[in-house]
């Protein structure tokens, strides 16, 4: 048994085919159908059959869906922790929280000598995903649910309102209504359904025009231009061009969560930054949005194709 069979497995059983996972894995689907065989052979099990245009797993095959998945995850963590000797922290985050959080990663790696930390933005419904797979240390965001091996731990409640320039026809007004604002041009980043802008439109309802902005910054950077509205945290609006709307039900809370694998399972580096989170120089450090000095860390920010 390989961990390149036991990879092939994992995939076929979660995307439900042969060809999508031999599409994931870049090679042949003979080569994932070999895989798979040489399982079935050693295991004494067919671990799925075929129903319909899809895949139905045997008892055994969901035994080692779940165990495999184990054993890819810790072959995955054994591998980084050799190569990064345990002082790399892979970090995941929503587009919002990643475009927040900087100050907060400055001011622990400033705590923490040698600290490397990587950031890549994922949508909230991949954040846990990441953390199980091992492909994430730790998670900044929405809760990512009731997930019996991840603990989460919150760490900011953000005050989200709706802005605009000074001199837009719904300045000064009162009591706005939000379905009032579904005729409105909104600015925005990336939409995430569970968070920030898109979570604003999930709860009232609205589905308005949307401009799509490479991020928060340049979407408030619009909006004090009078190209529309955005929906931005509180503490943003000092210093810009920009003036509160009066929307009902605003402030908006939102409540972000450093997320971690439980039950002993992740690494220390990554309590570490979790605890961190939790405290007042955390969250003072993202409201005055001004980094600690840096020591010698190397922050990777990238975006994910999915996101």
């Amino acid at each position: 048994m390989t961990l390149a069979q036991l990879q092939s497995f994992v995939l076929v059983a979660r995307l439900g085919s042969v060809k999508a996972a031999a599409a994931q894995l870049q090679v042949t689907e003979p080569a994932v159908s070999v895989a798979v065989a040489a399982l079935r052979k050693e295991l004494g099990d067919e671990l799925f059959k075929r129903e319909g245009r899809g895949i139905a797993l045997t008892a055994g095959g969901r035994r080692l869906a779940a165990l495999a998945g184990e054993i890819l995850s810790l072959a995955e963590q054994a591998r980084r922790s050799v190569a990064d000797s345990g002082r790399r922290i892979q970090v995941a985050a929503t587009a919002l929280a990643a475009e927040h959080v900087g100050p907060l990663l400055d001011a622990f790696a400033a705590r923490e000598e040698g600290i490397e930390l990587a950031v890549e933005t994922l949508p909230s419904a991949e954040l846990a995903e990441a953390l199980e797979q091992r492909r994430a240390d730790i998670a900044l965001g929405p809760d990512p649910g009731p997930v019996a091996t991840i603990a989460a731990a919150p760490f900011l409640r953000c005050r989200l309102v709706v802005a605009a320039a000074p001199d837009h026809p719904l300045a000064g007004a009162r009591d706005i209504a939000p379905a009032d604002l579904a005729r409105e041009r909104w600015l925005s980043g990336p939409l995430d359904p569970a968070t920030g802008t898109g979570l604003f439109f999930a709860r009232h309802g609205l589905a308005p025009d949307v401009a799509a902005c490479e991020d928060g910054a340049a979407a408030l950077g619009a909006a004090a231009a009078g190209e529309g509205i955005v929906l931005a945290l509180a503490h943003e609006l000092r210093g810009r061009q920009l003036v509160r709307l009066d929307v009902r039900g605003t402030p908006a809370v939102e409540l972000w969560h450093a997320s971690t694998l439980g039950l002993g399972r992740a690494l220390p580096a990554a309590l570490a930054l979790q605890r961190f989170a939790t405290t007042p120089e955390a969250t003072q450090a993202i409201a005055a949005r001004r980094p600690a000095p840096r020591r010698k860390v190397h922050v990777t920010l990238w975006r994910s194709v999915g996101a």
